[in-house]
C-alpha cells in the first residue's frame, strides 16, 4: 500500500510538465498518442487549463518525484435538474509505483474534491482496451452505466 505520510497531491505547475507527459506516454496506448520530446503543444495546454477555474490538474508527489497525475473538470449541467458533475480524466501513476495504492488515493482525493466543489456526480470514461483499469473503477464505486463514444477532429 502507498505511504500516505509523505504523500503530497497539489496542484500542477508548469516545471511538472516534463513528469506528467512522461506519465502520459509510457503505455501501449500513450507510447502512440504522446510526444515527450516536444513539449510545446503541451505547455500551451497547460496555460488553457492552468487559466480555467473549472479545471484542476493535479500531480501526487513523494520526496519531490512526481509520481501520479489526474486532471479533474467541473461542468455544471441543466440535466439532472441543474446539477454538477465532475470529470476525471488522464488518470497515470507513475511505473515504479503502480500496485501500491497510489492510484486509489487519487481517484479518493478527486472523488473528496468534487464533493466539496459541490458535484452530484463523479464520471470518467477508460479505454475499451485498459480492462484492468475497469476492475480497478468497479472496485471504487463506479458503475459502468453508458457506452462512449468520441469522434477525431
Amino acid at each position: 500500500m502507498s505511504d500516505r505520510t509523505d504523500l503530497t497531491i497539489r496542484r500542477a505547475t508548469e516545471a511538472d510538465l516534463p513528469a506528467i507527459v512522461a506519465m502520459l506516454a509510457d503505455d501501449p496506448l500513450g507510447a502512440t498518442r504522446e510526444s515527450p520530446d516536444d513539449l510545446t503543444p503541451y505547455r500551451a495546454a497547460f496555460a488553457r487549463i492552468d487559466g480555467d477555474p473549472h479545471q484542476h490538474l493535479v500531480v501526487a508527489e513523494r520526496a519531490g518525484r512526481t509520481i501520479g497525475t489526474l486532471q479533474l473538470t467541473v461542468v455544471p449541467c441543466l440535466a439532472r435538474k441543474g446539477s454538477t458533475r465532475t470529470i476525471i480524466e488522464a488518470v497515470r501513476i507513475h511505473a515504479d509505483e503502480r500496485g501500491t495504492g497510489l492510484g486509489t488515493v487519487l481517484i479518493q482525493w478527486a472523488i473528496e474534491r468534487s464533493r466539496e466543489l459541490g458535484a452530484d456526480l463523479v464520471q470518467l470514461t477508460s479505454d475499451a482496451t485498459r480492462t484492468d483499469a475497469h476492475r480497478f473503477y468497479e472496485r471504487l464505486g463506479f458503475v459502468q452505466s453508458h457506452l462512449g463514444f468520441k469522434l477525431k477532429l
